[in-house]
């Protein structure tokens, strides 16, 4: 059985990716057409969302270097330490809503600095795997199709982030604690 998925597992791109184009030829579909009109389009997508893009990235560093987050911490950190939680992959429940890199670029100095099969390293990649960036999806997604209001996206991104963060210390805890 190893065998088999082995072998969906390596062989199941290079298929789809020969099985679409073929698939369009036969349907009479203009294959490279259709493909460079998709990637100008995704060009011009990429360019109107510059500007989205790097208001996020201002707001995130003014966050950080503002002191705020190091505050937020300072408020978070007596709480979680009482559950039996590291402070140390507090952070990452504020950073992975906001970037996906900066809380990557966290996330491995955690596992350098410890390890990865410390608590904090299972921790820290649970949590990264259970949360999403939400400002980030929110912003390239929504300023690429001109969606203005999104307070409702907002707060259930936000919730949902929350919970992930809250069921992953919940999971790690109840596995390797």
């Amino acid at each position: 059985m190893l065998t088999f998925i082995n072998w969906i597992s390596v062989w199941a791109i290079p298929v789809i990716i020969a099985f679409v184009p073929l698939y369009a030829f036969t349907k009479k579909v203009p294959v490279y057409e259709s493909f460079v009109d998709g990637a100008k389009d995704g060009f011009s997508t990429a360019i109107s969302i510059i500007p989205h893009l790097v208001g996020m990235m201002v707001a995130i560093s003014v966050f950080r270097a503002s002191g705020a987050l190091d505050y937020v911490m300072s408020l978070f950190t007596p709480l979680v330490s009482w559950m039996g939680v590291p402070g140390e992959v507090l952070p990452l429940g504020i950073l992975r809503p906001l970037t996906g890199t900066g809380s990557l670029a966290f996330t491995t100095d955690l596992i350098k600095t410890y390890g990865p099969d410390s608590m904090i390293g299972r921790m820290a990649s649970t949590i990264q795997g259970s949360t999403d960036t939400t400002l980030y999806v929110l912003t390239v997604y929504f300023g690429a199709v001109g969606i203005r209001n999104g307070r409702y996206a907002l707060k259930v991104g936000l919730f949902s982030d929350v919970v992930g963060f809250i069921a992953a210390l919940a999971i790690c805890l109840f596995v390797f604690g």
